[in-house]
């Protein structure tokens, strides 16, 4: 029995700390959660330190060189860094992407809530995983066509290695170090490769995460030509009236150590990751339409890893992009799901952060995983906000969850 304990302490992974810079002011998990228990809408006017939506801003999607909405969630002081805290010269900081500074300072302070010293894991093997997906900020430094701007510290400052490799760098961490894109599941990518490299006794404290921020207007402007972004700029997922989702920019890490190393250490754990798994689509009717049966397939081996049914499951943080056609997918995929092993009368819940702070894309999953921390650790599920009436394509009456708006 002892042994059969251990080795269930030993496959479980403990998420003993949370840093955030989200939209809606929520510069750390507390201030975040306040947003969520309250129903706050975070999406705001793009700021016009961001790029001037006057100039660019149009109604009609298939305008060359506009995009639509001109609305998202942005987070407050997304330039502001101090540099001598990490030992960064002010040269360099300057041609440093924001994404790597915020990930210093959300590094720091997951670290701080999970009780560690910085200082101590200097030398250790602490991993580093780190989702991203665009780089704005390089765009800005090379749009220079005369090349002046471009300095010593441009090219370690505009790569995508350097999002996770900066936070091993600073903090003089020496296990591995991996910066992932997969797009919008990047965040949650490098969760589960962080948690695998602890069970793989690569490291023994990880952190991962995601980052994105907006600087430039071109990807808004492709997504905009992708039909993937709201005119209206309201993220209203699984509503009749989704047209399409909100950009928005997020910071997000947490730090993980295998549960019986946190249980060992009397660490503060927030919550425990039985099993992650990952796959892929496969080909479908357009490269960013999802498979809803690759949806439930990979739904049903997590749980069985974790050794529970999909029916046991309580609440579902959805990915919920707030597109026609991936809203109808994705709810009747998680119906088909959570129905597996489901005793009857037995209710569960479905919702996605994204109607609050709009779509992060590459931290988008690990936004929606602080949220559904946090709902665990205060017994409470927040709203689900701006829906009014379920798509059409969603049959209520098939649904063995509640999408809870209160």
């Amino acid at each position: 029995m002892a042994d059969a304990n251990s080795r269930a302490l030993r496959d479980k992974v403990a998420i003993i700390g949370m840093g955030c810079r989200l939209p809606g002011g929520a510069s750390d998990h507390r201030t975040f959660w306040r947003n969520l228990v309250a129903g706050k809408d975070c999406i705001t006017p793009t700021p016009p330190d961001r790029y001037d939506v006057r100039t660019l801003g149009s109604r009609f999607r298939d305008k060359p060189g506009r995009l639509v909405g001109g609305r998202g969630g942005y987070i407050d002081g997304f330039d502001e860094f101090d540099p001598a805290f990490f030992g960064i010269s002010p040269r360099e900081a300057d041609h440093m992407d924001p994404q790597q500074r915020k990930l210093l300072e959300v590094a720091w302070e997951a670290l701080e809530d999970g009780g560690q010293r910085p200082a101590d894991l200097a030398g250790s093997d602490v991993a580093v995983y780190v989702g991203a997906f665009t780089l704005d900020y390089k765009i800005l430094q090379f749009a220079d066509l005369g090349f002046t701007s471009l300095a010593a510290h441009t090219a370690t400052g505009t790569m995508m290695t350097m999002v996770s490799n900066r936070i091993s760098y600073c903090f003089d961490f020496r296990g591995p170090s991996l910066s992932v894109d997969t797009a919008c599941s990047s965040s949650l990518v490098a969760v589960h490769l962080a948690c695998q490299a602890l069970h793989n006794g690569e490291t023994d404290l990880a952190l991962a995460g995601g980052t994105l921020l907006h600087m430039a207007p071109q990807y808004t402007v492709a997504e905009t030509k992708g039909g993937f972004l709201s005119p209206g700029g309201r993220s209203r997922t699984f509503d009749a009236a989704a047209d399409g989702y909100v950009r928005a920019e997020g910071v997000g890490l947490v730090a993980l150590k295998r549960l019986d190393d946190a249980v060992r250490d009397g660490d503060r754990i927030h919550a425990v990751i039985l099993a992650s798994g990952v796959n892929q689509d496969g080909h479908t009717n357009g490269i960013t339409v999802p498979n809803p049966d690759a949806q439930v397939d990979l739904i049903r081996r997590v749980c069985a890893e974790a050794g529970i049914t999909p029916g046991d499951l309580q609440y579902m943080e959805a990915h919920g992009t707030s597109t026609p056609v991936g809203d109808p997918i994705e709810a009747n995929a998680l119906a088909r799901a959570l129905a597996v092993g489901r005793a009857p009368g037995a209710r569960a819940y479905v919702g996605s952060v994204k109607t609050n702070i709009g779509h992060t894309e590459s931290a988008a999953g690990i936004a929606g995983l602080i949220k559904t921390v946090l709902s665990i650790e205060h017994r409470t599920i927040p709203p689900h906000i701006n829906l009014e009436n379920l798509n059409p394509a969603i049959d209520p009456a098939t649904l063995p969850y509640e999408i809870p708006t209160r």
